[in-house]
C-alpha cells in the first residue's frame, strides 16, 4: 500500500469513527424520504445519502423516492401523455410515507424535496394527511411562488405563482398568516441570485425580456426557516455539500461531524434501468433492456478485462448488484430495442448505493453524420461561468455553457473521429472531479455520456 492510499484508508476511518460518535443514537434518527424534482430521478440523491450515512445515519433509514412520470403537464387539471398531475406526485408521496412508517415503526418522516419535490411535500402536508407523519420538512429550491406569476400565461400549470394550484397551497395559514401549515418545522434553501428559476427575466422559460412576475425569493416562504446558500444553482441548493451540512442541522440541532463522504472499502451498486417515451422519462422499468459494466483504465478509459457484471433487465427493472471498490471507474453499457446502445462513464463510488439509475438515450437525427457523439453531465448541479472550470476533451470552457446564471447541465461534442479517450474536468470551490471515457461510433448507434457525481 502507497504511503498516499495508506493516508486515504487511515483519513477515512478517522471520519468514519468521528460521525459515530458525534451523530445522535440510530434509534433517534427519523426516516427521510427524499423527493426529486421535475423530470429526474432518485438518482440525483445519490451524494447526499452519502453524507448522511457517512455521519452515522442508518442506510435503511434514508429513502431516495423515484416518481413515476416525474415531468409536469402543461396543464395541471388535464391529462397529458407520459406526464403527471400534481395529485398524483402527492399520492405517489402519501402511499411511500405510509410505506416507511410500516417497515422502520418511526412515528413520523422528515421529508427532504427538490424543485418540484417541494410542491408534492407540501401537497401532502397541507391536505394528504402530511401533517400527523411528518416532523420536519425541507425544500430546496422549490418555486413556492412560481417560475412566473401571470393569470394569462399556462394558468393552471403547476408552476404559475398566479395559478390555483400555489395559490392555494400559499393561501394564509393560523395566527400568523403563514404560507405553511402548522405543526411540521419547515425550512426553505435558495440560491441568493443564481437560480434559473427565481429569476424576474422569463429567459429559462423561453420569454427573455419578459418579466416573470418572480424576484431571487421567490422559493421563500413565510412561516419557514428560510437559508440562502450564496451562488449556489437551482440544484445545489438540494445537492451540494452545504444544503446536506443546512438540513443536518436543522433535523438535529447540531452540525454534521463531516460534510465530506467517508469511503467504504467494500461497495456493492444496484440501480433501475428505465425507459422515456412521449412525455419524458417515465421512471419505470424497461424490461429486456441489457446492461453490462467494466471496470476501466483510469488514465485512458479503456476496459480492464470482462465485465464485472451482464445483466437483462425483467420486470423489477434492476440490472444489479455488483461488488466493486472506491478506487475503480466504471463503463455502464445500457442497450434496448428503439435506443442508441449507451455508454455511461462514471469515476469510482465512494460508497455503495441503490439508486444508480440507467436511462439509455437515442441518437438525434442532427447527429447521425457524426462520427462520434460525447456528452458531460452534470446531474446534481448546473455548469455555471465565470463559477467553475469545466475542460471537455481540452476545451476550455466547455462549449454550450453560457456565462452568467448557472442553467445548463450538459456539453455536448461531436467528434470526427471514434476510438479514442475524452475527457470531463469539472472544479467548483472544493469540489475537483475527473471522468474517463471513449468515443463510439455514432454510426453504428452508439453514444457516451461522461456523467459526474458531484
Amino acid at each position: 500500500m502507497t504511503l498516499l492510499r495508506r493516508a486515504f484508508v487511515t483519513l477515512a476511518a478517522a471520519l468514519a469513527l468521528a460521525a459515530c460518535t458525534t451523530a445522535p443514537p440510530a434509534q433517534d434518527l427519523p426516516p427521510i424520504v427524499f423527493v426529486h424534482g421535475n423530470g429526474d430521478s432518485a438518482a440525483l440523491w445519490t451524494t447526499t445519502l452519502w453524507r448522511f450515512e457517512s455521519n452515522g445515519w442508518p442506510r435503511d433509514r434514508l429513502v431516495a423516492l423515484n416518481l413515476p412520470y416525474p415531468t409536469a403537464r402543461d396543464d395541471d387539471t388535464q391529462p397529458q401523455e407520459g406526464r403527471s398531475s400534481a395529485d398524483q406526485q402527492m399520492r405517489t408521496l402519501a402511499a411511500e410515507v405510509a410505506r416507511v412508517l410500516r417497515e422502520t415503526g418511526a412515528a413520523k418522516v422528515v421529508l427532504f424535496g427538490n424543485s418540484r419535490g417541494g410542491n408534492a411535500i407540501r401537497s401532502y402536508i397541507q391536505s394528504g394527511g402530511g401533517a400527523a407523519t411528518v416532523s420536519h420538512a425541507i425544500l430546496g429550491g422549490t418555486p413556492n411562488h412560481g417560475v412566473w406569476a401571470n393569470a394569462g400565461f399556462r394558468p393552471n400549470n403547476e408552476f404559475n405563482g398566479a395559478g390555483p394550484y400555489l395559490s392555494g397551497l400559499n393561501a394564509p395559514k393560523g395566527d400568523n398568516g403563514d404560507e405553511v401549515t402548522p405543526g411540521v418545522a419547515w425550512m426553505t434553501i435558495r440560491s441568493d441570485n443564481n437560480d434559473k428559476f427565481a429569476q424576474p427575466d422569463g429567459v429559462w422559460i423561453g420569454a427573455k425580456g419578459t418579466p416573470t412576475n418572480v424576484t431571487f425569493e421567490g422559493p421563500a416562504l413565510k412561516g419557514a426557516h428560510n437559508v440562502v446558500l450564496p451562488g449556489r444553482d437551482h440544484r445545489e441548493v438540494s445537492y451540494h455539500a452545504e444544503a446536506f451540512a443546512q438540513a443536518y442541522r436543522f433535523i438535529t440541532g447540531r452540525a454534521p461531524a463531516t460534510p465530506t463522504i467517508t469511503p467504504e472499502a467494500r461497495v456493492v451498486l444496484d440501480g433501475l434501468v428505465t425507459s422515456s417515451g412521449p412525455g419524458g422519462p417515465t421512471n419505470l422499468p424497461l424490461v429486456g433492456a441489457s446492461v453490462e459494466v467494466y471496470a476501466t483504465d483510469p488514465a485512458s478509459g479503456e476496459r480492464r478485462g470482462a465485465p464485472l457484471a451482464k445483466t437483462t433487465v425483467g420486470a423489477d427493472g434492476r440490472w444489479g448488484p455488483l461488488s466493486t471498490d472506491a478506487t475503480t471507474p466504471l463503463e455502464f453499457v445500457v442497450s434496448a430495442p428503439g435506443y442508441a446502445t449507451h455508454h455511461v462513464y462514471r469515476s469510482p463510488f465512494a460508497r455503495s448505493s441503490r439508486i444508480v439509475h440507467l436511462r439509455p438515450e437515442r441518437l438525434a437525427d442532427a447527429d447521425r453524420n457524426a462520427a462520434a457523439v460525447v456528452t458531460f453531465v452534470r446531474p446534481r448541479g448546473y455548469f455555471g461561468l465565470p463559477r467553475d472550470q469545466i475542460v471537455f476533451d481540452s476545451q476550455n470552457p466547455a462549449p454550450g455553457i453560457p456565462s452568467g446564471v448557472a442553467g445548463v447541465a450538459s456539453s455536448k461534442l461531436t467528434l470526427s473521429a471514434a476510438g479514442r479517450t475524452v475527457v470531463g474536468d469539472y472544479r467548483s470551490g472544493i469540489i475537483s472531479e475527473r471522468v474517463v471515457g471513449r468515443s463510439w461510433p455514432a454510426g453504428e448507434n452508439h453514444l457516451a455520456t461522461l456523467e459526474l457525481h458531484y
